[in-house]
């Protein structure tokens, strides 16, 4: 537990640097953790449908998903804790966001930079911003930003902050594209293991003292199943294509449950995109995309 109180003067505080290195198989593990699947038949039938292959095989690269970002990005999130009074058991993930310079490639290390960037007092809750910048010898590879809503942290006497509710609304027209996913009964137990191992989303008692049946997906493993539906949809499932993602936690996801992301183009490599459930949940929200076409 950090020593900082919460308050506004937060603001600008510098995060503990980190580095951090990956191999194919990090790669891989996280493909698999939102959702990627090699597709029927894969490696059989030459017409066979190879799905997501390419980013599970390592003697295609194998490629990496642009919201990989988010891995090395928690760390500067987790380091909120390392700096500031907070129980993890009253934070939930807020907002995500990713701005990519270059694609990730199947192997290779980066130092992360993070700052916290806004601390606002929501009156029962607070909001923590983070920016986080990953980089090496070669430059920037992504810039990340992060939001922690922290229930029951309110009251401080901060600034609430801009009423953003308006951004990144779809158009009063059907979708262009409307893309599946199933959430396996195994789906957090294995996006974990890519390093975000809250307990929430494992342990079933610390979910209930919580104040949840059990546990649930992560928010960012949402937000994986979005970008990697966003990538096949807008993409041709190439990650140097990828600019910008970013999206807003609505609700819950739990196993066994449909993730369905609908995306509207507007144009000039620009969309606006929702994350549903099954049950018609709005789990992503005021979620947006840049690419190029």
């Amino acid at each position: 537990m950090g020593s900082a109180p919460l308050s506004s003067n937060l603001v600008g505080m510098a995060l503990a640097e980190s580095t951090w290195s990956w191999g194919w198989r990090d790669a891989v593990l996280y493909a698999l953790g939102i959702g990627a699947r090699p597709g029927d038949g894969a490696l059989v039938d030459e017409d066979a449908d190879e799905g997501d292959l390419d980013f599970l095989y390592e003697r295609r690269g194998p490629k990496v998903y642009p919201t990989f970002a988010v891995i090395p990005g928690m760390r500067a999130l987790g380091g909120v804790s390392a700096a500031v009074d907070l129980d993890v058991a009253r934070l939930l993930h807020g907002e995500q966001a990713i701005t990519l310079h270059r694609p990730f490639p199947a192997t290779g290390e980066l130092t992360i930079r993070g700052r916290i960037v806004d601390v606002w007092d929501k009156g029962t809750a607070a909001v923590i911003g983070v920016e986080s910048e990953l980089v090496n010898d070669d430059g920037l590879f992504a810039t990340t930003y992060a939001s922690l809503f922290a229930k029951g942290y309110g009251g401080f006497g901060g600034e609430r902050g801009p009423d953003t509710s308006d951004i990144h609304q779809p158009p009063d027209r059907d979708p262009d594209h409307v893309i599946e996913d199933v959430v396996r009964p195994e789906q957090a137990a294995l996006y974990r293991l890519s390093g975000d191992r809250v307990l929430l989303h494992i342990d079933p008692e610390f979910a209930r003292r919580a104040g949840y049946p059990g546990p649930f997906l992560h928010g960012l493993c949402t937000y994986g199943f979005a970008g990697r539906a966003i990538l096949r949809a807008l993409c041709d499932g190439k990650p140097e294509r990828l600019l910008s993602l970013t999206g807003r936690f609505a609700d819950l996801v739990w196993m066994n449950d449909v993730i369905i992301t609908k995306i509207w183009t507007l144009g000039d490599g620009e969309a606006v995109f929702r994350a549903e459930t099954g049950s018609g949940a709005e789990v992503l929200t005021h979620a947006h995309v840049r690419y190029e076409r």
